[in-house]
């Protein structure tokens, strides 16, 4: 995945529960601002220059500072290096998952609304969500943490 500027422009589909909830999740996490995020299932949402709504409501979209265009795993990579949880970036990014994402991903995405209101689903976005609470936490953490000890400040 080439480098992503951000911000990075998240086109989702807020019908979609499970879109839903996990950019609900990213919005709780994004405190530096690096993602915003557009909802293309919106009736007045119009195409947006080579990719079409249908595309976009299809699979996840993501456009970056420079006008690079990101579909996919490398979305889900990028906006969640962005709010600090570096371990599920990694598995949206390692290049040994993408010939499972380039499967698995696809059919997730064409059977979300369904797979949305069952149970293990719901289980599953509940663990995964305490854990990117608690990755994103420990990131932040660490991060004030570094910058007590460079600037040598009382920071208990």
């Amino acid at each position: 995945m080439s480098d992503v500027v951000f911000p990075l422009t998240v086109f989702y589909d807020h019908s979609c529960p499970l879109c839903r909830d996990e950019v609900e999740l990213l919005r709780r996490h994004n405190l530096e601002q690096k993602l915003v995020f557009i909802d293309c299932s919106a009736s007045d949402f119009a195409d947006h220059h080579e990719h079409s709504r249908g595309e976009m409501m299809r699979l996840i979209h993501g456009r970056d500072a420079n006008g690079v265009w990101f579909v996919g795993p490398p979305v889900f990579s990028a906006a969640y290096r962005a709010i600090g949880a570096a371990s599920v970036a990694t598995l949206w990014g390692a290049a040994w998952l993408q010939p499972m994402w380039k499967r698995v991903y696809p059919w997730v995405a064409d059977n979300r609304q369904w797979l949305s209101r069952t149970w293990v689903f719901s289980v599953a976005m509940t663990m995964f969500k305490r854990f990117v609470s608690w990755s994103a936490r420990r990131r932040a953490e660490r991060v004030a943490q570094n910058a007590c000890a460079i600037d040598q400040k009382d920071c208990r």
